[in-house]
């Protein structure tokens, strides 16, 4: 589905991610770890198709769809719009700008706001909701689109429990259903949930299942030892967004 060879991204003159090779097909949940800078947006970026590589090649399947859901929720909070009509945009692919919505779109928009649990929400203005209802909404909008790639730059960070528990539910439902998943995150916790584990410090550090990525070796290369917490269950990672620090995990 996705293939990187040598891929390398630049700000300018600054280097933001690679070299990467890697591959990425459908069916699974891939977490990308790592510290602020480490690269991990630029490589969703790069699967959206919102940035091209500054060297090195990105093969793609011809005509990928892509649902991606930054991390910056208010962006869209000043414009007068629904939780509905938010959701009802991710349609746009199949109809055009000026297409009529139909039947399937309607039931689309229906199921994804019901998988989000913000149906009660539908005629609600987008910008008066709390941080953790704009999350969901924003996330069913991704599954509205029904794409094969569903991309989710640091989806639970600072959300409510609930709001985390489900949208964690949500992503294993859609890997389960052959979609590919992937998250930017910096909680072990949620990589823990993926099927696969790609661990970036600019370039990528570990690459595989998260019981022999997420282990005490590659989080100290990924994250530097001042990062690491270690405790009697294991090692675990202080958390620099101002929510506490990550619980112990064990680790090889």
């Amino acid at each position: 589905m996705l293939d990187f060879s040598n891929v390398t991204a630049r700000y300018g003159r600054d280097l933001a991610l690679g070299p990467v090779t890697a591959t990425f097909n459908g069916g699974g949940a891939v977490a990308l770890m790592g510290p602020n800078g480490s690269g991990k947006t630029t490589l969703l970026r790069l699967v959206a198709g919102l940035l091209s590589p500054s060297s090195g090649t990105l093969r793609r399947d011809e005509d990928l769809a892509v649902a991606y859901v930054s991390q910056h929720q208010d962006q869209h909070r000043w414009l007068p719009i629904t939780v509905g009509e938010v959701v009802a945009a991710a349609r746009y692919r199949e109809l055009g700008l000026l297409g009529r919505s139909r039947g399937a779109d309607r039931e689309a928009v229906s199921r994804s706001l019901e998988r989000m649990e913000v149906t009660d929400l539908r005629n609600r203005s987008f910008g008066e909701l709390s941080g953790g209802q704009r999350q969901r909404v924003l996330v069913a909008s991704a599954l509205a689109a029904d794409a094969p790639v569903l991309l989710l730059d640091e989806p639970i960070t600072g959300l409510d429990i609930p709001s985390q528990q489900l949208i964690l539910e949500v992503m294993a439902a859609e890997a389960a259903n052959g979609h590919l998943v992937m998250i930017s995150t910096h909680h072990l916790d949620e990589a823990r949930h993926c099927d696969r584990v790609v661990l970036l410090n600019t370039a990528v550090v570990a690459d595989g299942h998260p019981d022999e990525v997420l282990c005490r070796g590659h989080l100290e290369a990924t994250f530097g030892a001042h990062a690491l917490t270690v405790g009697p269950t294991g090692v675990g990672l202080v958390d620099h967004h101002g929510h506490g620090t990550h619980e112990p995990e064990a680790a090889p």
